[in-house]
């Protein structure tokens, strides 16, 4: 089968530019920017490059470079070919007035994947070539997705380029990308980006940066440092990183050993590698193996997490316990107040991703503040956050975050949950029993209730059938009425999930198959276009259960009827042949 796995340049590209909010009393807690894909906003200023030799490269358009909802993502060869990178850089600037990007500033990182390093030499010089004055840089290339965020927002550029495939393998024979007549690029030599300092050549400066430091100040900003430290300093609690050879493992050591005092011993995958080890870098059960073996263990530690490749997801697991995406984000912003001082004042609203479990919803119900359900997409979340309306929020895809940048963030949602922890144990002796993680999900079921939640994906399928699977359910929704039994189950509604944005009143359409039902059960099916072969099926399967003594079944046997369900509505075998699907979370 066909490898899935791309590298992506992500434009991200800001519309103010405030100081990030902080924690403390007083703190300022503005709008932030806004990311969102090709569109810069770069501040205008005299020609930062006549005095650089700029070089006029003849070339054509690409057959098939489209940009899609997160940048453009590609096999490393298909960017390799000549020009390939180069002609998708010039296009960015070419959609742009020049006020609107000469002489201004703008950040450039990547999650350390094989063709990182002569991207970044690319990128830079079209930029200069194109009167862009300055771009930060990550050593060695080196910045995550939520560090470059937290970069853009300290030091008040004006965007920033992502060199990342976010979770997908990297290597030679995979996939890289980037979250026209000619190419305008400098004449300068190719920068050290292994030494920390700045390189002028003529008025075009490039200054490579500490990937970590302005990341780190933030956190310290957002969370209860030394609340986080007394928890991982006892001798009766055990605290494992995966970093899954992927770009927190630059981060795991300065945040979670020499900040924290966690045992060195605690970070798993720690460096960051071109291929990340030949693994895939997706923080989930069927992926992140060595740490779920190890959390699921005889002598398993009390907290294990995970990120991804370019350190915007998470995965979070208890002692032999799992915790869904829908569930962390749910007791995040339900002791988010209590245990982390960014929150202190409470929060604005929440919300989620459409096919997100509804646990959030409830805890927005009990809390009293608004709350919100949008589209699959981080942008979506960033216009209300940057209208004032929303604090806290997360996918089901692993993606969990909070207004303190504009991107979802895998360190982040691990300290939320180590803040939790030491809150809910700061007062228990050595030799207590510790509130656990699953002591901690268990508490919050009692209170609100379990939604029961899997997601089923069906990776790499034909696209003609995965498009005919969905152009067959859409029939179904179209013919149904409420009512109508689905097996034991009786439909609501059913429809294609559309969405109106509150803040600016646009509105996209065709977001997921919905079928939701009486008793609250749904079944959502979407095609994903985050891989870079074929079509990724995804189907969501969710039901609440209020009753406690029903709270620890397994939650695919609790599914599976609606799963067969599912299966059998859909025709899903029939139309792609798979009987199975690559990855259940």
């Amino acid at each position: 089968m066909a490898a899935t796995h791309a590298l992506r340049l992500r434009p991200l590209l800001s519309t103010a530019r405030p100081t990030p909010p902080r924690a403390t009393a007083g703190a300022r807690r503005g709008p932030a920017p806004a990311f969102v894909v090709v569109r810069c906003s770069f501040a205008g200023a005299p020609s930062a490059v006549q005095a650089l030799k700029i070089n006029l490269i003849p070339t054509k358009p690409v057959e098939g470079q489209k940009t899609g909802t997160s940048g453009l993502r590609k096999k490393v060869k298909v960017f390799q070919q000549e020009n390939y990178l180069a002609n998708w850089i010039q296009a960015l600037f070419n959609s742009l007035p020049p006020e609107d990007y000469v002489g201004g500033t703008i950040v450039l990182g990547g999650d350390g994947r094989y063709f990182n390093k002569d991207a970044a030499q690319i990128i830079i010089k079209i930029a200069a070539g194109n009167g862009v004055g300055k771009i930060l840089v990550g050593r060695n290339g080196l910045l995550s997705t939520p560090a470059v965020s937290a970069v853009i927002r300290k030091k008040e550029a004006d965007g920033g380029f992502i060199m990342s495939a976010s979770h997908n393998p990297g290597g030679p024979n995979n996939d890289w990308g980037i979250k026209i007549s000619e190419i305008k690029t400098a004449d300068i030599p190719d920068v050290d980006l292994s030494s920390i300092g700045v390189v002028r050549s003529g008025d075009f400066t490039v200054e490579v940066i500490d990937p970590v430091s302005d990341y780190l100040e933030l956190m310290e900003n957002v969370f209860d440092f030394q609340l986080i430290k007394d928890l991982l300093s006892r001798p009766d609690f055990r605290f494992i990183f995966d970093a899954m050879h992927a770009i927190t493992g630059a981060y795991a050591e300065p945040i979670f050993v020499e900040k924290l005092g966690a045992d060195p011993g605690c970070i798993l995958n720690g460096v960051p590698l071109e291929d990340f080890g030949n693994g895939h870098p997706d923080p989930n059960l069927t992926y992140a193996k060595e740490l779920v073996f190890t959390m699921f263990g005889t002598h398993a530690p009390d907290f294990g997490a995970a990120s991804d490749g370019d350190g915007d997801r998470n995965m979070i697991l208890g002692k032999r316990f799992f915790v869904t995406p829908s569930d962390s984000v749910a007791i995040i912003a339900a002791n988010a107040q209590a245990a982390i001082p960014y929150f202190q004042s409470g929060t604005k609203g929440l919300a989620r991703s459409m096919p997100t479990s509804g646990a959030l919803d409830r805890v927005a119900k009990k809390l009293n503040v608004p709350f919100f359900e949008v589209p699959t997409g981080w942008k979506f979340f960033g216009n209300l956050m940057d209208a004032g309306k929303l604090s806290i929020c997360g996918e089901e895809s692993f993606g969990t975050g909070s207004d303190h940048i504009r991107e979802k963030d895998g360190i982040w949602a691990v300290l939320a949950w180590l803040s939790i922890l030491a809150h809910r144990n700061k007062d228990k002796k050595v030799g207590e029993r510790l509130v656990s993680v699953e002591d901690v999900a268990r508490e919050h079921w009692a209170t609100y209730g379990r939604n029961f939640f899997s997601r089923y994906d069906y990776e790499a399928c034909e696209s003609d059938g995965a498009n005919k699977m969905m152009d067959h359910l859409r029939d179904v929704i179209a013919n149904s009425k409420p009512g109508e039994k689905y097996g034991d189950y009786t439909l609501q509604f059913a429809d294609d999930f559309s969405y109106t944005d509150p803040v600016d009143g646009s509105t996209v359409s065709k977001q997921g198959l919905r079928f939701v039902f009486t008793d609250g059960s749904r079944i959502v099916f979407r095609l994903s276009g985050t891989g870079s072969a074929g079509a990724t099926i995804r189907l969501y399967i969710e039901q609440f259960e209020s009753d406690t003594s029903k709270h620890s079944l397994d939650a695919q046997t609790a599914l599976m009827p609606l799963i067969d369900m599912a299966l059998s509505v859909s025709k899903l075998k029939d139309f792609t042949g798979r009987d199975k699907p690559t990855v259940v979370t």
